[in-house]
């Protein structure tokens, strides 16, 4: 009988997870809704629980605090997913590695920030904001930024895998200027305040990183 009962309890487990799963996620999208509607100041996990339908103690479990379900929205929204994958290990920055075209490497990476930005820039907006209220919000955002920071110097190194940088341009630079052209601010001047289109942003990307940093 103990053989009959095992398999049952892994099934039970699984669904389990399965249900958890939808469950955070519920969680994240109505924290998102509430955060760019109201603002992450003026959202309470409360709100986000009714938002969610379902108990505020859900969220406290799920999460801990505000502050992680930011965080967790946030890795959701640069990585697509739930997945715990880092942002360069995934399949398209890693075509991007692999490509032996300099050019061609630039304007894949073009079009993986555009759809990061699509899905994360608001989220950085919502982020800066609320830390100006919250300290730890804004370590958490500096945190993010340096981890951005040290992301760009690797995509810089790959680029420079295949071919030299332009006269004069060291690594560092290179990075700086990567890390700048891919912020979420440029991203929201250029589309939200110029009103630019998500097509033209992505394609002057692509040609202003080509320019800024190869011969």
């Amino acid at each position: 009988m103990s053989e009959e009962v095992k398999p049952r309890r892994r099934y039970n487990s699984a669904i389990r997870q399965e249900q958890a799963g939808e469950t955070r996620a519920r969680i994240l999208e109505a924290a998102r809704r509430l955060f760019l509607d109201r603002g992450y100041v003026a959202t309470s996990i409360e709100a986000i629980a009714r938002e969610a339908g379902v108990a505020g103690q859900t969220v406290y479990a799920a999460y801990g605090n505000k502050r992680t379900v930011l965080a967790r929205l946030m890795d959701v929204s640069l990585g697509g997913d739930d997945q715990p994958v880092g942002v360069l290990e995934r399949r398209e920055p890693q075509r991007m590695r692999n490509e032996p075209d300099q050019r061609a490497q630039l304007h894949m990476m073009a079009h993986g920030i555009r759809e990061i930005m699509e899905r994360a820039g608001p989220i950085f907006d919502v982020m800066r904001s609320a830390g100006t209220a919250e300290p730890e919000v804004a370590a958490l955002y500096g945190r993010i930024q340096d981890e951005r920071r040290r992301n760009m110097a690797r995509v810089v190194g790959w680029v420079a895998e295949n071919g030299p940088l332009r006269d004069g341009l060291s690594m560092d630079d290179a990075a700086d200027i990567m890390w700048t052209l891919t912020s979420a601010d440029v991203h929201r001047l250029l589309t939200a305040d110029c009103g630019w289109p998500e097509v033209r942003y992505e394609r002057w990307l692509g040609d202003t990183l080509i320019a800024s940093m190869l011969p």
